[in-house]
Order: C-alpha cells, then sequence, then structure tokens
C-alpha cells in the first residue's frame, strides 16, 4: 500500500527520523490504524494523486499527500479541488505560509523540510517519470533532479538506501546507472547495466537545449536538468550537486547508449557530420571503432 510509508514517517505516528527504517512492517502498521481512517486516508490520498497529476503538478504529489496525512484532521480538507490549487505555488515557504492561513495548519516550515526529506529519501517517488516503460532523456533528467533535491550522498552507490547511513548513495557514474537499473513498478533495483556506454558529440556551444543530455569534463558526468543547470554526483562536494552549464567546468556533450533522446538531440548530431564522402566514411568508421572500446565507464 502506498499509504502506509507516509504513515510511518508523519507526526501522527510519531516516529522519530533516526528510528526509521527502509523497509516497513504493513501488518503492524494496519493494526495500530482505525480501518476507517485507514480507508479514508487511501481514498483521499488517491484523490489528490489524481488531481495534481490532471493539473500537471505530479511533482507536487508526494508533497500534498504527506501534508494531508501529517496535518490534516479528519473533516479539515473537504474540497480536494481546492486543496490542490495551492500546489501551484513552487516556493515552499509561501506554499507553507498559504497552508497554514486556509486551513488553520501550525506547519513548522523547518521541520516539515526535514520530513519531507526523509520521505524523498525513503521513497523514490513513484510519480517521478513521465514514461516509466523506456529509459529517457527526460526521465533521466528527472531522476537526477530528485537525487539533488534529495540530497543524495556522493558516496559508492546507485541510489539505493545505505543501511549504515540510512540515506541514499550515488557516486558519479552511479547516479546514471542508477536510473537505468531502477524499475519504478517494482521499486527494485537491477543488475542490467554496470558499464555505463556514451557517446562524445561536440562542444556546450553545439548542444541542443533537452533536458537529459549528458555532460563530460574528461573525467566525470552531469546530466542537463533544463534551465541552464547540471546535476552531478562529486566526491569533492560529498553530495548531489547542481551547477550552471557554463560554470567552466564541462567541456563537451553527449548521448548515453542506453538512453532514448527526442529527434532534436539526433538533428544536432547529424549537423555535426562531416559531408559524406567514401574516405570520410572510412576514417569515421575506423574512428567509431577505436572510440567504442574507449567510450564506457565500468561502475
Amino acid at each position: 500500500m502506498m499509504i502506509l510509508p507516509f504513515v510511518v514517517l508523519s507526526p501522527l505516528n510519531q516516529t522519530k527520523p533516526l528510528e526509521i527504517e527502509t523497509e516497513f512492517d504493513e501488518s503492524e502498521l494496519l493494526s495500530a490504524i482505525d480501518a476507517d481512517r485507514l480507508t479514508a486516508m487511501e481514498t483521499n490520498g488517491q484523490i489528490i494523486a489524481e488531481m495534481l497529476f490532471c493539473k500537471g503538478l505530479s511533482n507536487q504529489i508526494m508533497k500534498a499527500q504527506l501534508i494531508y496525512l501529517s496535518y490534516s484532521d479528519d473533516d479539515q480538507i473537504t474540497d480536494f479541488d481546492e486543496y490542490t490549487n495551492i500546489f501551484h505555488i513552487e516556493d515552499d515557504n509561501i506554499l507553507i505560509d498559504r497552508l497554514n492561513s486556509d486551513y488553520a495548519f501550525e506547519i513548522d516550515k523547518d521541520e516539515f523540510q526535514r520530513t519531507y526529506l526523509l520521505v524523498k529519501n525513503a521513497i523514490i517517488d513513484p510519480y517521478l517519470f513521465t514514461n516509466p516503460e523506456t529509459k529517457n532523456s527526460t526521465d533521466l533528467a528527472a531522476w537526477c533532479r530528485n537525487a539533488y533535491e534529495s540530497g543524495w550522498l556522493s558516496e559508492s552507490g546507485r541510489g539505493e538506501m545505505n543501511p549504515e547511513k540510512r540515506w541514499r548513495t550515488a557516486d558519479n557514474i552511479g547516479l546514471l546507472l542508477g536510473y537505468l537499473n531502477y524499475h519504478p513498478d517494482e521499486k527494485l533495483f537491477s543488475n542490467d547495466y554496470d558499464t555505463l556506454f556514451y557517446t562524445e558529440q561536440g562542444f556546450l556551444d553545439t548542444m541542443p537545449d533537452v533536458a537529459g543530455i549528458g555532460v563530460f569534463n574528461g573525467e566525470e558526468f552531469g546530466v542537463y536538468a533544463g534551465n541552464g543547470e547540471v546535476i552531478f554526483c562529486s566526491e569533492i562536494v560529498g553530495h548531489a550537486e547542481k551547477t550552471d552549464l557554463t560554470c567552466g567546468i564541462w567541456i563537451s556533450w553527449c548521448t548515453f547508449d542506453a538512453v532514448e533522446y527526442p529527434q532534436d538531440v539526433w538533428d544536432a548530431v547529424q549537423a555535426l557530420q562531416p559531408e559524406e564522402s567514401e574516405e570520410n566514411e572510412e576514417i569515421y568508421e575506423d574512428e567509431s571503432e577505436e572510440s567504442a572500446d574507449e567510450n564506457s565507464f565500468e561502475e
């Protein structure tokens, strides 16, 4: 049941952050919650999800469900259309002020941010992906942005929960392999990919403005997340980090072999190719065979 992890982490259950586990005993939780209350929580949580999805605010579903479950009494929210409309507000400080004002909540901003961060680490957002059936550039960008917003530690890993740190970890290559190996339906990581294959396409001034394109500096990869921002994991920083595309760290852009890209990307790649000739084709083939061996990183 999708609602159960929220119950564990909400103030209603008075669970201390350090006691949070990565797995939940559903039978124990169910026995601790009144059956009618549980049914209402499930039903209303699903209504919130469906409304926000239809409004193009799927990135706010977990937040809206958490606030509803943690701070709302049974009859405090009756108009869910009105409630979900408030989540058009992207600034969390303004959002919480509005909710406190409209519903007489007493949400402490710092406490909420801590709890929400714990939720985002305990659960990889089930509404994160636009097309969970494929590995595509849009969802790769969303995966990396989620890692940044959730504060994943930049240590060995692919996004799994580290049982000792009780926090998700990913190294530079692991952040990318984690996306390729994560199966949203099962909420599990596989071992389908242990090597990252990529193709270096050109310098940054030739890169199309498409989220999910890779950037490279000869040693580390980043993922372009849109709006001129790049997200990557670096041991120097210690956690998932965000930089400007033009900050001077990144040199070239690349595509990852296992990721699907829109036609705009392949049009840009085609524009970088030399005019076709037999001689050029032979040289290009030779170079591509050599680079195919080089352009891969193992986990």
